[in-house]
């Protein structure tokens, strides 16, 4: 948790929508607005996730994972991936384990954003998103459902531009100060030429930092 509070994650890039969403997101990170400490949902969640996990290791050879991973660009992105997997090219593979009382017309935009996110971190191809359906905390199907999601870097750079100004947002809060120009030209052209000598992605680019 303590590593997680030092950077942005999955769940705060989810509901980061534009520039109206920086302050929501930056209350939320240092404290402020309303704390969301988990209901019964979120605890059937995480009493499913173990057995939706195993299911998908064992139908797409996705294992799960509960580490928390730093990207290489930039040390502050973070995620934590519910399942990893790396194909003999050297191509990473992501899980992403939900559950829901509702159908799913369509998977929803919060959920898009922590999967675009996980894929920038990690340096992921495509993404397994798996749901399961309940009613009264029973599943609805004998499987869960499944989806394939491709990378999209128009959708990552959106979410990295806007993690850049949470990140700006929450430095003039703590410390009362302007980011300095200079300082911030340099942080965006260092972090460009790193981007684009790492096109070529390796296996795992990111950084495993805690189980």
């Amino acid at each position: 948790m303590r590593a997680r509070s030092r950077g942005i994650t999955a769940t705060d890039v989810a509901g980061l929508t534009g520039e109206k969403s920086i302050a929501r997101a930056a209350d939320s990170k240092l404290g402020g607005g309303p704390r969301f400490g988990g209901n019964v949902y979120t605890d059937h969640g995480r009493r499913r996730e173990p057995e939706i996990a195993a299911w998908v290791a064992a139908t797409h050879g996705i294992l799960p994972s509960s580490a928390l991973f730093r990207a290489e660009v930039e040390h502050r992105h973070l995620a934590t991936p519910d399942g990893i997997a790396v194909d003999g090219d050297g191509r990473i593979r992501l899980a992403e384990i939900k559950t829901t009382n509702k159908p799913f017309r369509g998977i929803p935009r919060t959920y898009l954003r922590q999967v675009w996110w996980q894929q920038h971190v990690l340096g992921a191809e495509r993404t397994l998103f798996v749901w399961e359906e309940h009613v009264d905390f029973s599943p609805v199907h004998d499987e869960p459902k499944c989806v394939w999601i491709d990378r999209d870097d128009r959708e990552i750079a959106k979410l990295v531009g806007l993690a850049t100004d949470l990140i700006d947002e929450l430095y003039r809060r703590t410390t009362g100060q302007q980011i300095p120009a200079r300082i911030a030209e340099a942080t965006a052209t260092a972090a460009a030429e790193r981007r684009e000598r790492l096109r070529e992605r390796d296996a795992f680019r990111a950084l495993a930092l805690a189980d």
